[in-house]
């Protein structure tokens, strides 16, 4: 029995050992204010009474640098910086083969877009032989009848064929 009384007991004075890890500060209104959380950043480090063992309040980087106004003597503020938690390789695995998939995506664009380029050169270039050598050339018209190219047409024609060659062929 004695035995249990003891653990009771030692439990009843651990209490306020966990509740001594609270914070004091005065606020703006000259109050004592208690909590368990640090106090906000607009209240300056002189008028923190009391914090935590291991502990400090973290603050933005404005409140960090100091101003013309700041006394030279007093001790520059704690600063907690986070560490950064491991990169999530998984993420950076699917992030890699997505960028890769859209290099090929784009690849296999170009590609194909060269190859139709080609092609139409070579058309191009067969069309414009087949006008640079004198040969008469017809073409069915709207209406399907057959017409002969006339002169002012040929050329027409031939500075079209031209002007593919000049931009496809290169």
């Amino acid at each position: 029995m004695k035995r249990a009384h003891f653990i009771w007991l030692s439990l009843a004075l651990a209490l306020p050992v966990s509740a001594s890890a609270q914070w004091q500060w005065i606020d703006k209104d000259n109050k004592k204010v208690f909590s368990d959380k640090p106090p906000p950043v607009d209240v300056p480090e002189s008028k923190i009474l009391k914090q935590p063992k291991n502990s400090s309040r973290v603050l933005p980087p404005s409140a960090t640098t100091p101003t013309p106004a700041a006394d030279a003597t007093a001790t520059p503020p704690k600063v907690v910086v986070p560490k950064p938690s491991g990169v999530d390789k998984e993420l950076e695995e699917k992030t890699r083969k997505a960028e890769e998939a859209e290099k090929a995506k784009q690849a296999a664009e170009a590609q194909k877009l060269a190859q139709a380029k080609a092609e139409n050169c070579n058309r191009a270039r067969q069309g414009k032989a087949t006008f640079d050598s004198g040969i008469r050339v017809a073409r069915i018209n709207p209406q399907g009848e057959r017409e002969v190219l006339d002169d002012k047409a040929r050329a027409a024609e031939q500075q079209r064929l031209q002007s593919v060659i000049d931009s496809d062929c290169k």
